[in-house]
């Protein structure tokens, strides 16, 4: 595999965000009364933004209702992000190493972006990315393809050597309209969704896409 440009989502791949983000759920759940949800089921909510994740945790509420939910779950995570989120295994060791290898890398997640610019602070990872896109960097949200159409104009990547790295059919989805490869990971939030949206390869641990990107660069920069 060649690549120009590496483009990672965030939750489910390159963050195990999971216990917050349900935390967060369900503690506004609880403001409403309401008892809590399963882990697994605040987690197959996630990857199309908070305000369809808090949609899809109320769905009888009306829209004024959700504007008020979404203000008090934003307002709580934005304190409990960092409780128990940590990067998954082998995340830190591979990013350092494409880094090191001056491999451009950047984050389009459907997050907002102040939120995940916080996060990926908080995990030692702002030096890694030349460029964050959230989830309001736009008024489209991935799967819409705008997000990697930028990137892949900023970096000068060429299309065919840029690489969509997520958990999720929203992230295949993204690659395939703006017409790059796509990489999934076995681990995350939805991978069970690559049934209905195959991407090229997927790899059990980050570190195997070092490996493949790594045999096609140069003798100088090998990883």
């Amino acid at each position: 595999m060649t690549a120009d440009l590496l483009i990672f989502d965030l939750d489910g791949t390159l963050a195990d965000s999971e216990r917050d983000l349900a935390d967060s759920v369900n503690a506004t759940r609880a403001w409403r009364g309401l008892e809590p949800l399963p882990i697994e089921t605040v987690a197959s909510y996630v990857g199309s933004g908070a305000p369809v994740l808090i949609k899809r945790t109320f769905p009888e509420a009306s829209d004024a209702d959700l504007a008020r939910l979404l203000r008090y779950f934003l307002d709580y995570y934005r304190e409990h992000m960092l409780d128990a989120t940590v990067l998954y295994p082998g995340v830190k060791e591979a990013l350092d190493r494409l880094h090191e290898a001056h491999v451009p890398m950047a984050v389009l997640t459907n997050k907002p972006v102040r939120f995940s610019m916080k996060l990926i602070e908080g995990l030692g990872l702002e030096m890694h990315f030349f460029r964050v896109y959230g989830g309001n960097s736009f008024e489209e949200k991935k799967p819409h393809p705008r997000g990697i159409d930028l990137l892949v104009a900023e970096s000068g990547a060429e299309r065919s050597r840029t690489v969509m790295v997520g958990d999720s059919a929203v992230d295949v989805r993204t690659a395939r309209n703006a017409n790059v490869k796509a990489c999934g990971v076995s681990w995350g939030f939805q991978p069970e969704t690559f049934l209905d949206a195959p991407p090229d390869f997927i790899i059990d641990d980050m570190r195997e896409l070092v490996d493949l990107v790594g045999q096609a660069l140069s003798p100088a920069i090998r990883l």
